[in-house]
């Protein structure tokens, strides 16, 4: 052991002959403790939610969107081909998407209308309900469709209800602009806990899709699903590349980039605001050992004559802060991963479910983050013990030992 090492720790282990320096340091250690723990903990969640939040879009939405800019793809066929044999593509699907206007019998109200192949799509999306548009065919002529949970509330209606899609595409006639309006029947819901998709997304077949939107042989994307979802922009690229026309691809990060980069500037800045409880925990690191200089004014005198520099002297109470700061910070890291533990584990706190999409708290615990914690607290504990070693080291021993 290192001497500047062995003598903090006598220091530390030593029972002060101040009763207030000791609730000082012990006071320091909680401080820490409870900045790391609410840090970490904080951080989880955030983490959680966002995991939960990207998992649940990902069920709903493609990992990839190949189109071209404000036009419609004719030749979809050969692009879903080309992207089918494309590496890391899991399944891949023509969409055609246009705004509508449900009407059932008593209401009304606006939605997305997204035509796909329920075969291929069912392979890629999350959505059970899928099946039902491939293997259900509606009442009396009328074409199967499937409707988010809220929006089937929303209109009142329930599974084997009819309804009339109005597409905004429509023929002039002599007493004016008609537009094209087809009959639906509901075969089932889907549920992703989101309102933005629940209340407001509808699933029909392709053919009907592009039927509303007067155009039979076009759609306005292709999507794709991949098997790693961080590899879509590489993905993306090869199919891009091997297409001649003006075609571009957007990876989901792309497509949400608002949405993650307002969650990542949120628990960014959850951070910081976490970490000056921290901060202001070790300002009493900082008291402890300027009191602890005090209290040690003629070991320091002694050390000085027997030959300490003022170096030794400096690494001496520097180890003693951050001793103090390791405790503390180990303490926080075991009770902040052992909280995130329990919630992951026992679900303990939740949440209510007809105001959250969620019932219980989410915690998803990198040990990146974790680290990233302890090392950003134990350098706080660092710069704390900065001032009280200087001011130790700059004592003249001549006058300690004679005023000491």
């Amino acid at each position: 052991m290192r001497f500047e090492f062995f003598i903090s720790r006598r220091y530390f282990k030593s029972r002060p002959r101040r009763t207030i320096l000791s609730l000082i340091t012990l006071l320091s250690m909680a401080g820490v403790a409870i900045g790391v723990t609410a840090l970490i903990v904080v951080i989880g969640v955030m983490s959680g939610f966002e995991s939960d939040l990207k998992t649940r879009i990902m069920g709903i939405e493609p990992h990839l969107v190949i189109d071209r800019h404000h036009q419609p793809i004719r030749e979809y066929a050969r692009i879903v081909q080309q992207a089918g044999q494309t590496a890391g593509v899991r399944a891949v699907w023509p969409v055609q998407e246009l705004q509508v206007m449900l009407r059932a019998e008593a209401r009304m109200t606006g939605a997305v209308l997204k035509g796909v192949d329920p075969v291929a799509a069912g392979e890629g999306l999350a959505l059970p309900a899928l099946a039902s548009l491939a293997t259900t065919a509606g009442a009396n002529g009328a074409a199967p469709l499937i409707m988010g949970r809220d929006l089937a509330r929303s209109l009142g209606l329930i599974r084997g209800d009819t309804l009339f899609v109005i597409s905004p595409r429509g023929s002039l006639a002599p007493v004016g602009f008609i537009p094209y309006m087809k009959r639906f029947e509901v075969v089932d819901f889907f549920h992703t806990g989101m309102y933005e998709y629940d209340g407001g997304l509808v699933f029909v077949r392709l053919e009907d899709a592009q039927a509303l939107s007067q155009d039979r042989t076009s759609v306005n994307a292709v999507e794709v699903r991949v098997e790693r979802i961080f590899e879509s922009t590489g993905i993306g690229n090869r199919i891009i590349s091997a297409l001649e026309n003006d075609y571009r691809a957007r990876d989901w990060m792309q497509l949400n980039q608002n949405l993650f980069a307002a969650l990542k500037l949120e628990k960014a800045a959850m951070f910081i605001t976490l970490t000056l409880i921290t901060l202001v925990a070790t300002f009493s690191i900082t008291s402890s050992l300027v009191m602890l200089v005090m209290e040690k004014i003629k070991d320091i005198a002694i050390l000085k004559t027997i030959g300490a520099t003022n170096a030794t002297i400096r690494r001496i109470f520097v180890a003693q802060g951050m001793l103090i700061g390791l405790i503390g910070t180990g303490t926080g890291v075991v009770l902040g991963t052992g909280l995130c533990y329990l919630q992951k584990t026992r679900g303990w706190i939740r949440l209510p479910g007809e105001v959250y999409y969620i019932t219980a708290l989410p915690v998803d615990l990198a040990a990146a983050d974790v680290l990233v914690v302890a090392l950003s607290a134990m350098v706080i504990c660092f710069l704390a013990t900065l001032y009280p070693a200087r001011q130790a080291a700059r004592f003249n021993p001549l006058e300690a030992i004679r005023y000491g």
